[in-house]
């Protein structure tokens, strides 16, 4: 799956030992470094060959008319998409007035790596120059996790076998608005076909304005107004050179361009070390102006720290990350590898989001143009709320604050209360395609299920009541008005939400989604159970809310009676849950006859033939299944995900690890460890070929939960914490950590037992397969498991359905589509048997 040559396995870190130009788009995303905030892409310093030179900060983007072929009322009127801010990484070495190229270059010894406890980019290679001089360099990059505005870069050259002139350019480039003479366009680009998965393009206009910007000393900066969004950016560099050679600086400054170059006298095995210190700040509408002064005090803060205490600090936050968040797999060090990296990856995506959103790329890429989606919400959110609740809060108050559009939303829509964005920066729906965009009502539930489950998980009852309830309550209202009631003489017996679009995009606009249907029915419990809590705790903060929110009386009663008459569907034929009203009436794509040639689907066939068949992009049914668990039987659970599995593609990386902790469930053991490593390494072996776009974030949050909840069986249904363990055969241990209300537990499951220690903090209450204990602080709790549940060999396929028909008696038959080339001729006798091939 991986070069181990060149990628060896090292539990904490991601080592390169050998470089190469094939796949710079991927080595780029799995070295790049950030915070929350800020993001620098693994571009190398020399700032010359690149698939994309990236430096993203969350939420920092340009907004541009949407131009469809054909408009309607309601269709998403402004797109946004992130911007590639001013680049600050370059740092290009010249020795003999030669520069360091890796297209030309002879390097003798090379190694990168990403330290994952101390959160530093490193890189050291020996170069052998065309003159003969041998050049140690070695360079590391860090992004501050405690200083959310900070960069640190430092680069040291050293001329081991003589004397030299050496050059070190450091350099801000806009490449937003014109790459330098080393830019370039992405690979990725310049090749043929569409990809909706890319960043959109701003053509014809310049994005970033440029405003002030100066030197002085050592320090540089620049500053630049966004044309259409309005947002402002400033960033500024420190340089510090530390050498006993002799030196001088050189500067220039334009507006896309500032260079501090450092010419030396290098005397042999003399070092020269240089450090760039980069502050960024980003605003809504601050004047340029004030945010260079804020890099100033960035900047000044760092220089009276310096490299060593930045660097002790870091390690110190990310020893206290690990401690929180750490899962230990048992004598799998390849899976212990790539798991840490994917927890690194949402440390990076989260830490310092500080309510702003969590883009699904993070901030490695441009992929998905910087947007936030429902992938949030239900993928990353829970390892949030179990391990650094604060983290998760802070989530939660982006999409609070975000309540006047969807307000604006759903009116637009002829619906009650809100309707939160498929996808977006800003709060504004920024999907041209509705069908499988602004369809996906369900985002509306994701939400308030994850609000849930950050109360559940922290007992945070004051963010709920405070904030969390205008979440709950105007989700809760748009369902009562897309849904409508079905009358049997005369009496309502049955609600149901139509034209809709489930998580499974190749299935769009459907009536009664099941996934849909579902989630609708937690959300409008959930707002009732709120509102009337709300109402016996805090007589005052009630009638502020009821004010607040224009609350009627009968509202809660409403709500319970439309989840109770949810219309939830099933076919007593197949025995299963179809995903939607009409599901079973589809033909089936046969998957295992589809050539990989033809994969993904969505890059080689019309939504229209994609949406004649039964065929799943992601977990659907499935994924309702895991959320909503409890309300559905172990039968039930068998039965679906033996159905749906075989018609699943995974074309989309968040179906992986939900039906790893499914198959886990139902007892497919070895398809679930399958399912999950094909999880862990969708961007480390770029399964999906995408990876040079950037992480899959919530892909790397679905990996803790497949873990945690998969393997470690544990759910939170009703507020109840529970654990029902499925270690997978060739582990022989499995460690995690969570925390319940304040209550550190470490959970480690081993093939006969299944021990959970506890933190200091309140007694907490669990269940293991349905047996009652009660933890203490400071206790352990030693439990007997005869077991790791039940085990079906072998994965599901669709020839067990040969002889089940739908409701109106017909087979289900499966096939490839493909090019008509010739009338099909059906014969009498083929009419008279009933074929429906």
């Amino acid at each position: 799956m991986i070069d181990r040559d060149r990628f060896p396995v090292d539990p904490w870190k991601l080592v390169e030992t050998s470089f190469s130009m094939d796949d710079m788009g991927v080595t780029e995303t799995l070295f790049a470094i950030g915070n929350g905030y800020l993001g620098l892409r693994g571009n190398h310093p020399e700032g010359r060959w690149a698939h994309e030179h990236g430096t993203f900060i969350n939420g920092f983007h340009e907004t541009f008319p949407i131009r469809h072929a054909e408009n309607a009322y309601g269709f998403a009127e402004t797109g946004q998409t992130i911007v590639n801010a001013p680049d600050a990484k370059i740092m290009r070495v010249y020795v003999d007035d030669e520069p360091l190229s890796f297209d030309v270059a002879d390097l003798r010894e090379y190694r990168r790596e990403l330290d994952m406890r101390d959160g530093v980019l490193r890189r050291s290679l020996l170069w052998t120059t065309p003159s003969g001089k041998d050049v140690r360099i070695e360079f590391e990059r860090m992004v501050s996790f405690e200083e959310k505005h900070l960069a640190m870069m430092r680069v040291e050259v050293t001329v081991l076998n003589g004397d030299a002139p050496v050059a070190v350019n450091c350099q801000i480039i806009n490449r937003q608005d014109g790459e330098d003479v080393y830019g370039g366009t992405p690979s990725a680009s310049r090749k043929a076909g569409f990809d909706p998965r890319k960043a959109e393009k701003i053509d014809g206009q310049r994005v970033l304005q440029p405003q002030e910007y100066w030197q002085d000393g050592a320090r540089t900066a620049m500053s630049y107004r966004v044309t259409e969004s309005g947002m402002t950016i400033a960033v500024a560099a420190d340089h510090v050179i530390e050498t006993e050679n002799e030196y001088n600086l050189r500067r220039l400054i334009e507006p896309d361009i500032a260079k501090d170059v450092f010419r030396v006298e290098a005397k042999a095995g003399v070092p020269i070390t240089i450090t760039k210190f980069v502050s960024y700040h980003t605003s809504r509408g601050v004047p340029a102006r004030e945010l260079v002064d804020r890099c100033r005090r960035t900047l000044d803060r760092a220089a009276a720290e310096g490299v060593e205490l930045l660097r002790e600090r870091q390690r110190a936050w990310l020893d206290g990350f690990w401690e929180r968040s750490d899962v230990a797999i048992g004598g799998q060090d390849e899976l212990q590898q790539a798991t840490r990296w994917c927890l690194f990856q949402l440390a990076q995506a989260t830490a310092r989001a500080d309510g702003l959103g969590v883009p699904a790329k993070g901030m490695t890429g441009s992929g998905y143009s910087g947007h936030y989606f429902w992938d949030t919400e239900i993928y990353v959110l829970p390892f949030l709320a179990y391990t650094t609740p604060q983290w998760a809060r802070n989530a939660l108050r982006m999409r609070y604050l975000m309540l006047p559009a969807a307000r604006r939303r759903a009116f637009q829509l002829n619906e009650a209360g809100a309707l939160f964005p498929w996808r977006t920066i800003n709060g504004e729906e920024a999907s041209a395609y509705y069908a499988a965009g602004t369809a996906q009502y369900h985002i509306n539930a994701d939400v308030s299920f994850a609000l849930a489950k950050y109360v559940r998980a922290t007992g945070d009852e004051e963010f709920l009541r405070r904030e969390g309830v205008d979440i709950a309550v105007e989700t809760a209202r748009l369902w009562t008005t897309l849904g409508f009631w079905r009358t049997v003489d005369e009496v309502e017996t049955t609600f149901h939400i139509h034209g809709v679009t489930g998580p499974d995009e190749y299935t769009t606009v459907v009536n009664d989604n099941l996934f849909t249907n579902v989630m609708a029915r937690f959300n409008l419990r959930f707002a009732a159970r709120t509102v009337r809590e709300m109402a016996e705790v805090d007589g005052e903060i009630y009638r502020e809310m009821v004010a607040r929110l224009n609350l009627e009386d009968g509202e809660p009663e409403a709500w319970e009676r439309a989840a109770e008459a949810m219309h939830i569907p099933f076919s007593e034929a197949a025995g299963i849950h179809p995903q939607d009203h009409v599901f079973l009436e589809r033909e089936i794509w046969d998957l295992e006859n589809t050539p990989d040639d033809k994969r993904p689907l969505l890059l080689h066939f019309h939504p229209l033939v994609i949406y004649r068949y039964q065929v799943l992009k992601q977990a659907d049914v499935v994924l309702a299944l895991f959320l909503q668990g409890n309300h559905f039987s172990d039968e039930d659970k068998l039965a679906d995900f033996e159905y749906y599995d075989p018609l699943t593609t995974g074309d989309s990386t968040l179906s992986a690890v939900v039906q790893a902790i499914l198959a886990a469930e139902v007892g497919y053991q070895d398809l679930a460890l399958e399912y999950f490593t094909e999880a862990t390494f969708v961007d480390l072996a770029d399964l999906h070929h995408n990876a040079a776009d950037g992480v899959h974030v919530a892909s790397a949050g679905g990996v803790w939960t497949a873990l945690v909840c998969g393997f470690g069986g544990m759910r939170d249904h009703f507020g109840e914490l529970s654990f029902d363990p499925r270690l997978p055969a060739a582990w022989p241990s499995l460690s995690f950590v969570l925390h319940w209300h304040g209550t550190r537990l470490t959970v480690t499951i081993e093939r006969t037992s299944m021990t959970v220690t506890a933190g200091d903090g309140d007694p907490v209450a669990f269940s293991v397969r349905g047996k009652g204990y009660m933890i203490g602080g400071g206790e352990q709790v030693v439990v007997p498991l005869a077991d790791q549940g039940p085990v079906i060999p072998g994965r599901p396929s669709l020839r067990q359905f040969a002889d089940v028909r739908r409701e109106d008696g017909s087979h289900l038959s499966a096939s490839v589509p493909a090019v008509t080339t010739s009338i099909p001729v059906i014969s009498m006798s083929e009419v008279e048997h009933g074929s429906d091939t």
